[in-house]
């Protein structure tokens, strides 16, 4: 009756043990096809064993299961030795298990999601040890002896974090399987055996004991006449030869982290990649994805540099810069000052920071800062769409209560009666200004006015069709002071956002994720987003305005030696600092704002990198940086320019008074002559549209008149 049952069970085998897809790296390549970081549960990647070197398969079958090639799965011979071994000592001494079993058993404990599942998988007792041989039996008779080889290579874990042959041979000697030598053969099938004992990351001991297994293998392979002595004596006097290879894992340990972290991100969070977040997080930890996205090396390197030349890591004061490309959305670059990771001690304020500077809260950033007067632009945009022409404007006091007419999108009321609006320094100077001269200097009172002209409403629409939302995700402040850049921004965000008027009024979602080409080779194009927001003839206007902002405003003098458009912002109280500009090739946006909180900490009277500030301004800090990235970051562009505007549409606007006061400006800067004195006219002139071809003049420049507003303390809008 013992024997019948015995029969029985190794008879009546239950099916193969389900196979999970093993988990292997995911890589994220730049937009040439270059590596930059990996993802992984398992550092794996599994080949087919046509890839894997013959003398790898011959080293790995020596030691493990010679007869391999010959029994159904149940090495008889070799378990009665095991177990006439293990009854002597009273506890396991030797192994008898197959290959097949061993293949088993790594199937099991690959399943298993508890420790206890885990354990069970291990355990070494007689109960396990059968079920471990039924399976191998039922396994026999589902695959061939190769695809079970094949299946057992890229499953073993051979130690220093390398799981599968593939990754053990690029861990431990920077070669591929298929390139291995007998030596190195050797060294990875003595390795499966005990893979913790003989890691060689792990120091001196455990690569003697390596050394030791491997000259076990040659030995045993000499034996079974697969190589010859001589050949097994010359690689056992020969040195391990290991070629150490970090293979590092996740975003900190990226060449370019924030970029990594923003893919990692939108992984994790968009439902195109899964429907819950434990399958988006397991198909990205296990999946075997190769992920090409739009990361262009050289933007990259050209935003950080710049960055590092005006910031420093241990400031607390911090800059970050997004370039995102036009019509494509693709972001090409995402750069800070600061190194990602964790400080000394866990420290808030130190060179790292585990915050996402450039992005969004979504993408692993922080709150944002507010972008300041860079949000004049959707106040000027609104303006041209609703039929303002170039000259238009009107005359401005030297200070505003903003007590009516601003509503939201709502419908009620938000006027604020209690704030008092100046031009920045308190100036307190009125005058008349066109849309052009307004923007030019970036003018608060003028642009709160023309905000309540055209409608507050008006202007939060325009700027949420140009993918506006706040950094931290919460609903837009639809306030009077919107128009200044109450709003915390990122600078993805912000650059995606004027990107859309270097495409002429196309919106492009940012994109980081280009292709991904699963486990099974299959490619998955990830196309970009977009929709046409504004009219092109409106953003032809806009960037004919902006363009003024390097000629005539806030920026004269810090051109990028070809067209570009962009425009200042500073905040209140000098809380924080913004640029956000762009060519037809190529937009982006830098933020600096103090990483401990701006409005306790001010960018006034401070030390940033090597250069004391009074104030920190868009065009002082922000500004620079923006100009010595683009340089390089289009170098083999060739140079394009924005398409003129609508003359007819947009031209012949006027302001009253603002041709007198163009005259009385020059005589204040002592300008003479009747070249000089011509200046102010044939700015007029341009401005009607009566001259469209461009005529220098040149406009006091702003020294702090570019930014958000003063209020009564404690107020934030």
């Amino acid at each position: 009756m013992a024997a019948k049952n015995v029969a029985n069970t190794f008879l009546d085998l239950p099916p193969a043990p389900r196979e999970e897809p093993l988990a292997q790296v995911t890589r994220l390549l730049d937009k040439d096809g270059r590596q930059f970081a990996q993802f992984y549960e398992a550092n794996r990647t599994n080949v087919r064993l046509g890839a894997v070197a013959p003398v790898m398969r011959q080293a790995i079958v020596a030691i493990e299961d010679a007869r391999f090639y010959e029994h159904g799965g149940l090495d008889v011979r070799g378990t009665f030795r095991a177990l006439l071994t293990n009854t002597q000592a009273g506890g396991i001494r030797q192994g008898g298990s197959s290959l097949t079993q061993q293949l088993v058993k790594n199937i099991l404990v690959e399943a298993a999601r508890t420790d206890a599942e885990r354990d069970k998988a291990r355990a070494p007792n007689l109960a396990r040890k059968i079920t471990e041989l039924r399976l191998a039996l039922a396994l026999e008779e589902k695959y061939r002896k190769d695809e079970i080889l094949e299946r057992y290579l890229n499953i073993a874990y051979f130690g220093a974090g390398a799981h599968g042959v593939e990754a053990a041979a690029r861990r431990f000697f920077s070669t591929s399987a298929a390139e291995l030598t007998l030596t190195e053969a050797a060294t990875l099938a003595g390795a499966v055996r005990m893979p913790y004992s003989t890691d060689p990351s792990l120091g001196r001991e455990h690569r003697e004991r390596l050394k030791a297994r491997r000259d076990l293998v040659l030995d045993r392979m000499a034996g079974l006449e697969l190589i010859t002595r001589r050949q097994a004596s010359a690689a056992k006097n020969a040195p391990l030869g290991l070629r150490l290879r970090p293979e590092p894992g996740g975003c900190a340990q990226s060449a370019y982290p924030f970029f990594c972290l923003y893919v990692q991100r939108e992984l994790l969070s968009n439902p195109v990649f899964g429907n819950t977040a434990s399958e988006r997080r397991k198909r990205m930890a296990r999946g075997g994805l190769v992920i090409r996205t739009s990361l262009d090396p050289i933007a990259q390197h050209a935003a950080e540099q710049a960055i590092r030349r005006h910031v420093s890591p241990e400031d607390t004061e911090v800059a970050a810069e997004a370039m995102v490309e036009p019509r494509t959305g693709r972001i090409r670059a995402m750069a800070a000052s600061k190194r990602f990771g964790r400080n000394s001690g866990n420290r808030k304020n130190g060179p790292k920071t585990t915050f996402n500077l450039p992005a969004d809260t979504a993408h692993g950033g922080g709150q944002g800062f507010q972008a300041g007067s860079t949000f004049k632009v959707y106040t000027l945009a609104t303006a041209l769409k609703q039929g303002w022409r170039f000259g238009d404007g009107f005359k401005t006091p030297g200070a505003l209560v903003p007590g009516q007419g601003y509503r939201n999108c709502a419908g009620r009321p938000v006027n604020d009666p209690n704030t008092r609006i100046l031009n920045a320094s308190g100036e307190g100077e009125g005058g008349p200004h066109s849309i052009e001269t307004g923007t030019w200097k970036s003018v608060n009172i003028f642009f709160m006015m023309l905000e309540r002209k055209v409608g507050l409403c008006n202007v939060v629409k325009t700027a949420r069709s140009l993918g506006v939302v706040r950094a931290d995700g919460k609903p837009l402040q639809e306030v009077p002071t919107f128009t200044l850049g109450v709003n915390e921004m990122d600078p993805v965000t912000v650059a995606a956002s004027f990107a859309t008027f270097a495409a002429r009024g196309r919106y492009c979602r940012p994109l980081a994720i280009v292709e991904i080409i699963g486990r099974d080779g299959r490619r998955t194009h990830v196309p970009p987003s977009c929709e046409q927001v504004i009219e092109r003839p409106v953003a032809d206007a806009v960037n004919h305005v902006l363009k003024g902002v390097f000629t005539e405003g806030t920026m004269r003098g810090q051109g990028i030696g070809r067209p570009a458009a962009g425009k200042t912002g500073t905040n209140n109280g000098y809380t924080s600092a913004w640029f956000a500009g762009y060519t037809p090739a190529l937009a982006a946006a830098v933020s600096v704002g103090d990483i401990r909180g701006s409005y306790r900490f001010p960018l006034t009277g401070v030390r940033i990198g090597d250069r004391y500030y009074g104030s920190v301004q868009g065009a002082s800090l922000p500004g620079p940086i923006w100009v010595e990235s683009m340089r390089p970051a289009l170098r083999g562009i060739e140079p394009r320019g924005f398409p003129g505007p609508d003359m007819s549409r947009f031209g012949g606007g006027h302001t009253p008074g603002l041709e007198e006061a163009l005259a009385e400006e020059e005589q204040r800067e002592g300008r003479r002559g009747d070249r000089q004195a011509r200046r102010p006219r044939h700015l007029f002139e341009w401005l009607l549209g009566r001259r469209p071809r461009r005529v220098e003049i040149t406009l006091p420049r702003p020294d702090r008149n570019d930014g958000g507003h003063r209020d009564r303390p404690g107020r934030r809008n």
